[in-house]
C-alpha cells in the first residue's frame, strides 16, 4: 500500500482524510504491524478509488514484464485429441482481457455457451480454414483473416480443413 501511496503522491494524512482512517491505523498497516477489517480495508480501496479485489491484488507493484512461458503447463486451457488451447495472456488478467492459441484438429469444432454480457472475441487465423458461427451469424475465415464477434451469444470455431487449423483468439470483457 505504500508504494501505491508513494505512486499517487499522498502523505498518510491526505490518505487518513480521503479514507476515514486514521494517520496512525495506515501507518500501522504500511508496516505490517496492524491488519485491517473488511471495512477499513473497503474505504482504504474508495480512497484509491479501487475496488478490495484490486486493492489486495497490488496491480502497481506487479513485474514490468511478465513472461509466459511455452511449456507452461500451468497454460495449458485444454490439451486431447481434438483441441489444444493454450493461455497465452497472464492468468491474473482473466476477466479483463484474454489471449490464447487454438489448436483444432481436421474437421473438429470448439463450441462455446455464451459468456457474459458484453464480452467480445477476436479470432486471427494462421493456418488452415475455418468457420465462425456467433449467433445466427456465420463466416469462413483463411490465413491472415480476422473475425471480432460477440461472445455473449453461442459461437462455434470450426476447422473446416484436412489439415490442423491454427489461431489465435483474444477474449475482451467490457
Amino acid at each position: 500500500m505504500v508504494e501505491l501511496r508513494k505512486r499517487r503522491g499522498l502523505t498518510l494524512e491526505q490518505l487518513a482524510a480521503a479514507s476515514g482512517v486514521s494517520r496512525s491505523m495506515l501507518s500501522q498497516i504500511e508496516r505490517g504491524r496492524a491488519n485491517p477489517t473488511l471495512a477499513v480495508t473497503l474505504r482504504i480501496a474508495r480512497a484509491f478509488g479501487l475496488n478490495i479485489g484490486e486493492l489486495v491484488d497490488q496491480p502497481w507493484a506487479a513485474p514490468r514484464i511478465e513472461v509466459v512461458r511455452s511449456d507452461d503447463a500451468n497454460q495449458l486451457f485444454r490439451d486431447d485429441r481434438e483441441c489444444r488451447i493454450r493461455t497465452l495472456s497472464p492468468l491474473h488478467r482473466e476477466k479483463h482481457v484474454e489471449f490464447y492459441e487454438i489448436r483444432l484438429a481436421p474437421l473438429a469444432r470448439l463450441h462455446s455457451a455464451p459468456h457474459f454480457e458484453g464480452t467480445r472475441e477476436l479470432l486471427t487465423i494462421t493456418e488452415g480454414q475455418a468457420v465462425v458461427q456467433s449467433g445466427d451469424q456465420r463466416c469462413e475465415l483463411g490465413p491472415g483473416d480476422s473475425a471480432h464477434y460477440h461472445a455473449d451469444l453461442e459461437h462455434t470455431i470450426e476447422n473446416l480443413g484436412s489439415t490442423e487449423l491454427v489461431c489465435f483468439l483474444v477474449v475482451t470483457y467490457q
